[in-house]
């Protein structure tokens, strides 16, 4: 790994994006973003809001047992998460750990559920946009005390609000562009390269989608999510600096918006709805019949698997800049806890110990939030993808999500007018003033 990337993964950048909307629409949604100042200024956590002191728990005797959620090992790494809670265990004998792993689709409905209802787990799993309103509602606990030397400074600075410290970072993933090399060669074009900008890829599109009329060039979801990620790619996005107005329908994000929906409408290099047939863009590409497709690197194990075909990946595309995701889970604690300084050990240890950060790599899970070069390296060393540097070296191209406590309500109605223009319905300029006038009418910024 190169110095230089590598000190950026340590130092980072990291600002943020959100995890649900980056990937797959049926199969690739799976962790959530962080972003430092947008949680500091979507999260104002109550001052009385019970601290916990790390400082001489390692020492602790007093047997505990304490119940952790989570929905990021629902994706199959379940067993991984019970074999760190082994290794855990020998470490703090007096600590049980009992472990809930919850679908993603039902997780924060129940987690809602049990916080308004005093029943909520000692600790517990979320995501970015839910973090800033958890910690603004004063229901997390404050982690003081807490031995922060072995976390990637940035991520771990994701989720303090105010100065205080209410999660610790359990992970990151990231997108990458990742393209069917078969179908490159077949349609005679050279492969991705990390300085592409969206007209590189557009002209490949073509090429590859002109193999047959069932092939497309590429897929990319048009939801919210991906649109906030393309328009920084031109220079936008949906808020102003300050964040106090939206600008949704701004020239640069009108770029994007068409960008993004003409791949389908005009050159159709993306499938529409009625052409997917049902599947998801993860069993396209799958099938051989995609040639690009923008997710998350949580897909190298599934399509390693399932893919027959020769594939790698690289930094996403450009349009006047680049801009990429990044995606990471908070761990937190329960504030009505009486367990709090023995949850906080478990998902301190969870987060940032070696031992566990490794088996996370193994696995082929998603990347620790860590700063043990030695570590990280192995990454490195997996394939497929050959190309694996990417994963890094997209960490120079970081993108913030505009995280507010509105945020799904803004990605609803966003999503939804993007989708009747994907749909023919609207026009794509129809569709950004209507959602700037939407948003503004029922979301207050102040």
């Amino acid at each position: 790994m190169r110095k230089k990337l590598i000190s950026l993964l340590l130092t980072g950048v990291l600002t943020a994006s959100l995890l649900a909307g980056c990937g797959s629409t049926d199969n690739s949604n799976s962790a959530a973003s962080e972003n430092t100042a947008a949680a500091e200024e979507t999260a104002s956590a109550g001052e009385d809001q019970e601290a916990v002191d790390l400082a001489g728990t390692e020492t602790t005797e007093e047997a505990v047992e304490i119940t952790y959620a989570n929905f990021n090992a629902s994706g199959g790494n379940e067993e991984t998460l019970q074999k760190m809670y082994e290794a855990f265990h020998e470490e703090y004998p007096n600590i049980t750990v009992n472990i809930e792993t919850i679908g993603y689709d039902d997780y924060f409905t129940q987690m809602q559920t049990r916080v308004a209802g005093g029943t909520a787990p000692d600790c517990y799993e979320l995501n970015i946009e839910n973090f800033a309103a958890y910690a603004n509602k004063g229901v997390l606990a404050e982690l003081t005390g807490i031995d922060t030397s072995g976390y990637n400074a940035t991520a771990l600075n994701a989720f303090s609000v105010n100065g205080k410290q209410y999660g610790v970072p359990g992970n990151f993933s990231n997108v990458v562009l990742i393209y069917n090399k078969d179908l490159f060669d077949q349609a005679g074009v050279a492969y991705p390269t990390d300085d592409w900008t969206w007209d590189d890829a557009m002209d490949a599109c073509e090429k590859i989608s002109a193999l047959g009329d069932d092939i497309y060039g590429i897929y990319q979801p048009i939801t919210f999510n991906e649109f906030f990620k393309v328009a920084a790619q031109y220079g936008g996005g949906v808020l102003n600096a300050d964040k106090t107005e939206f600008t949704i329908n701004s020239e640069e994000n009108l770029k994007a918006a068409t960008m993004m929906i003409s791949k389908v409408t005009d050159t159709n290099v993306q499938p529409t709805e009625a052409q997917m047939g049902g599947m998801g863009d993860w069993d396209l590409f799958e099938s051989g019949r995609l040639g690009m497709i923008p997710t998350g690197i949580w897909a190298f194990n599934t399509f390693a698997d399932a893919c027959d075909f020769n594939w790698d990946i690289c930094v996403e595309p450009g349009g006047t800049q680049k801009a990429t995701h990044f995606f990471s889970n908070a761990l937190v604690v329960n504030a009505d806890s009486d367990k709090k300084e023995a949850a906080a050990t478990w998902i301190n240890w969870l987060a940032s110990s070696d031992t566990s950060a490794q088996m996370r790599i193994d696995a082929g899970w998603d990347l620790p939030a860590i700063s043990n070069e030695e570590v990280l390296s192995g990454y490195l060393k997996l394939t497929p993808p050959e190309n694996r540097q990417a994963v890094f070296d997209s960490l120079n191209y970081l993108t913030v999500a505009p995280i507010i406590e509105d945020y799904s309500l803004m990605s609803d109605i966003i999503t939804g007018k993007l989708s009747l223009a994907a749909g023919g319905e609207i026009t794509v300029q129809e569709a950004l003033d209507q959602a700037q006038e939407e948003c503004s009418a029922q979301i207050s910024l102040q």
